[in-house]
């Protein structure tokens, strides 16, 4: 059985330190160096207690540019700790340079992984059931995704974290080789058809208009329906996607702009 140099309350500690804290001092200079640099606080401690030299060196190294998904990026803090751990052993392979050439290596990928999973594919699944709990105006669709995000966020990163510490060098072949390249494209897909569904469920906007015509009540709304179901929610998520991505309009100004156009509509029709 290998050496060990860290135990679980360290090795937890420092967990603790990037899931709270990992986009702590941000800026464009470092991004999350510095939440990474605080994860490794307890390790430098533990590894070099009596040497300050070696820990000043291992904090200053982990200092470095540094930008990735968090959660799912927690696996390069646990193969960073590994990698750490066997560098004060004396495993005259691991450099300091190895430990930040892998990190570099791996923030790419993962951050192309984590941000299709956790954005594109999570957060739509679970917003879509709580929705669905909430139609009704319960507050348990609100309650179930706050309690099963944070759990998934919390136990499925802490996992990645001791998984990465556990494989150490060895998961660079499995997270930048073609099988990530796969996953990632997988996940994009499944995220954009839950994204999808989520639209086609909940966005919901009707075409009130009706006129006679040679004695018949024409309804645009049951032609658009008969021809092209769900066209008007469409359109809407088309010009919202528009409006974000070309005119650079923040969510929050969207939701208000939607907001006051659906008070505005209720009053109209309300009054005629």
């Amino acid at each position: 059985m290998a050496e060990k140099l860290l135990d679980k309350k360290t090795l937890t500690k420092s967990y603790h330190k990037w899931m709270m804290y990992n986009l702590v001092a941000m800026s464009f200079e470092f991004l999350e160096a510095m939440g990474f640099a605080l994860s490794m606080e307890p390790i430098a401690d533990k590894l070099y207690k009596d040497e300050p030299e070696k820990k000043k060196e291992m904090m200053e190294r982990h200092t470095a540019f540094y930008n990735t998904e968090p959660q799912v990026g927690a696996l390069i803090n646990g193969i960073s700790a590994g990698l750490e751990e066997q560098k004060a052993l004396g495993n005259t392979g691991i450099t300091g340079e190895l430990i930040n050439s892998l990190k570099i290596g791996l923030m790419g990928p993962l951050a192309g992984i984590g941000d299709s999973m956790v954005p594109g594919m999570l957060i739509p699944i679970l917003l879509s059931i709580g929705m669905g709990l909430s139609a009704n105006g319960s507050v348990l669709g609100v309650l179930f995704y706050i309690v099963a995000y944070n759990c998934i966020m919390y136990f499925g990163s802490r996992y990645l974290f001791f998984k990465g510490y556990e494989l150490g060098a060895e998961s660079v072949d499995v997270f930048t080789g073609e099988k990530a390249q796969q996953i990632t494209k997988a996940i994009t897909v499944l995220g954009m058809t839950v994204i999808g569904g989520v639209a086609a469920s909940y966005v919901k906007l009707e075409i009130p208009a009706k006129f006679a015509l040679t004695g018949t009540e024409i309804d645009v709304q049951a032609i658009l329906d008969v021809i092209f179901p769900k066209l008007a929610p469409l359109l809407v998520i088309f010009f919202s996607w528009y409006l974000m991505a070309k005119k650079n309009v923040s969510p929050v100004k969207l939701i208000m702009i939607y907001f006051i156009v659906a008070f505005a509509g209720v009053g109209i029709a309300y009054l005629l």
